[in-house]
């Protein structure tokens, strides 16, 4: 078990080494900066030797004269190697942290609709922040201190066996000790630090939440369930952070012990060399200083595999979210415009692969530029129908086909730039009106098309009264605006992309009879020459549909126009008297 482990630990890092590597340049100056150092400090504590036999002990003047000189340029060449190595590291360090997370970003856009239903928003928004600084810390910290410390803990070993080696053999004998005791702590590190980011993503999850629902909470007086929401997911976190800073100050505390033992014995072997003539006092302060030089070293090396161990788990979660499957983007045709003729054909749908049917042998065909309105039951499948369109999802088996051709065919860019949507749940983004209406590609559009679109969108109403007109923050997700005036944004939006397909998606349910009437001139102008697939509660929006379908557990239980379906006295007769008798 221990050796599959460290096996994975092997294949991250060096998976993770991969992103320093471009960087030999800066990672060349750092590695000769770390070497110097351990060089420095070396013949910083050799220079005791002659200091303490020379000059305090034989009181050699000529001596004395050159020493401090030698001290004060070993300083100063301690301070220019100690900046290179530092500054290089940590340049590379936030490059590493750049690449990574603009490559985890870059794979949430490309990720498939139904892996974000499957991971809660928290412990993503958790690796793009704490997980990645624990990667950066791996690189810089560790790499830092591994080939720094070990560097100086080889220099201060040549300068033991320099000076005794006889002395040097006790001391090796520690070296075994303290290897097993990283060796065993490592296991834990990398349990604990695993377990700590989980947590830290609870804690985002919630916190999320609670700024996201602040209404919700306030109205249905939330306080005390998300306090202990909170306190038991933060309870976690702190639990899991002191095992881990416990067995940390364990690893340190028992290194510190055996290093103990190590130093009575050396200083007991010591007295007994000297007695013999075969030590000065000043090889013995070399001697006891270098071996000192090596005990913060060690302690460090300790201590860094805790920080190891949080690094390559925090790789580990990165790299799972990289390794996930992209969208299926097998499709070779580019359409350029579509006519809009749309034909589903025996299209079945489930959400995982156990999961029953959400659509079941649904067939229908609409001709461009025409109106097909989709209504039943919530939960009767008609959201997903219209997902599977833009390939949000994949459908189990069936054809969707534009203008004859499957939409397997057509390369993801392609289909989708041929439709446009608006939805019930607007989505806006904390930026202006301006670049939200003119969103991605379409952002080089014009101020003409751009102030057309708003006025046909009337958007234009409700300009004029903002402080910086279409330079208007917009707020989170737009909640600086009405509900009926983000809307308008969504319909101008897809005014501007002039697609000749459209998805309607209740797009006017969650507003007042006045907002739904400016909305609903708003979307006539829209749909005027498209092919539209509306999805509609309200019965009354949809009445001069050029074809209706009622929908059931995934099924089509009833097609025809307004008429026809009223004649027919089925389901769709029943709901609109229903909400008839209900207004």
């Amino acid at each position: 078990m221990s050796k599959r482990i460290d096996s994975k630990v092997r294949v991250i890092y060096g998976r993770l080494w991969h992103y320093v590597t471009p960087h030999k340049v800066i990672g060349t100056i750092a590695v000769l900066g770390m070497a110097a150092t351990a060089v420095i400090e070396a013949g910083l504590v050799a220079l005791l030797q002659p200091l303490t036999d020379e000059v305090l002990v034989a009181e050699n003047l000529e001596t004395a004269k050159w020493i401090p000189f030698a001290f004060m340029g070993i300083f100063i060449l301690r301070g220019i190697s100690g900046f290179a190595t530092e500054s290089s590291l940590g340049w590379i360090g936030r490059r590493v942290i750049s690449d990574l997370r603009r490559e985890v970003f870059g794979k949430f856009l490309t990720l498939p609709s139904q892996f974000f239903d499957n991971h809660a928003a928290g412990p993503l928004l958790s690796r793009m922040t704490y997980n990645v600084e624990m990667v950066a810390e791996s690189v810089t910290s560790v790499v830092t201190i591994a080939v720094r410390d070990t560097l100086t803990v080889i220099a201060a070993i040549f300068v033991m066996i320099w000076f005794s080696p006889t002395l040097t053999i006790f001391v090796a004998i520690l070296i075994p000790v303290v290897a097993l005791l990283v060796r065993l702590l490592g296991i834990a590190f990398r349990r604990y630090s695993g377990r700590i980011q989980d947590s830290v993503g609870e804690v985002t999850q919630v916190t999320d939440e609670v700024i996201r629902g602040n209404w919700v909470v306030k109205s249905f007086g939330g306080f005390d369930y998300e306090s202990e929401r909170m306190a038991e997911v933060d309870e976690r976190n702190r639990s899991q952070n002191l095992k881990l800073i416990r067995v940390r100050s364990l690893g340190v505390a028992v290194t510190q012990v055996v290093f103990g033992f190590g130093i009575a014995m050396v200083i007991y072997v010591a007295g007994r060399l000297s007695l013999e003539d075969a030590l000065t006092a000043g090889e013995f302060i070399a001697f006891f200083s270098a071996m000192m030089l090596m005990l913060q070293p060690v302690r460090r090396i300790t201590n860094v595999n805790a920080t190891l161990q949080r690094g390559v788990a925090g790789a580990d979660s990165l790299f799972a979210v990289m390794d996930e499957k992209d969208e299926v983007d097998e499709g070779t045709r580019v359409i350029d415009r579509a006519r809009g003729e749309v034909s589903f054909d025996k299209v079945c749908f489930s959400y995982g692969e156990d999961g029953s049917p959400v659509i079941d042998n649904v067939s229908v065909d609409v001709e461009a530029g025409k109106t097909l309105a989709i209504v039943g039951h919530s939960g009767s499948g008609k959201s997903t129908l219209v997902s599977l369109l833009p390939r949000f999802y994949e459908m189990d088996s069936g054809d969707i086909r534009i203008d004859g051709t499957s939409i397997r065919d057509l390369t993801l860019d392609s289909l989708r730039r041929n439709i446009s949507l608006v939805s019930q749940d607007v989505v806006l983004f904390n930026d202006t009106i301006r670049n939200n209406l003119a969103y991605g590609r379409l952002r080089g559009v014009s101020e003409d098309e751009l102030m057309q679109a708003a006025e046909a969108a009337h958007v234009l109403e409700f300009i004029s009264d903002l402080p910086k007109g279409f330079d208007t923050m917009v707020g989170d997700r737009g909640v600086l605006l009405s509900g009926g005036q983000r809307q308008r944004i969504a319909i101008g939006r897809a005014l501007l992309k002039n697609a000749p397909l459209l998805i309607l998606d209740e797009a006017t349910s969650a507003l007042d009879t006045m907002s739904e009437r400016r909305i609903q001139e708003a979307l006539n102008v829209l749909m005027k020459n498209r092919t539209t697939l509306v999805i509609a509660h309200r019965l009354s929006t949809v009445e001069k549909a050029d074809r209706i379908i009622v929908m059931d557990a995934g099924r089509i239980v009833e097609s025809g126009s307004h008429a026809e379906l009223m004649a027919l006295d089925g389901q769709y007769a029943a709901l609109y008297h229903m909400q008839f008798s209900d207004e």
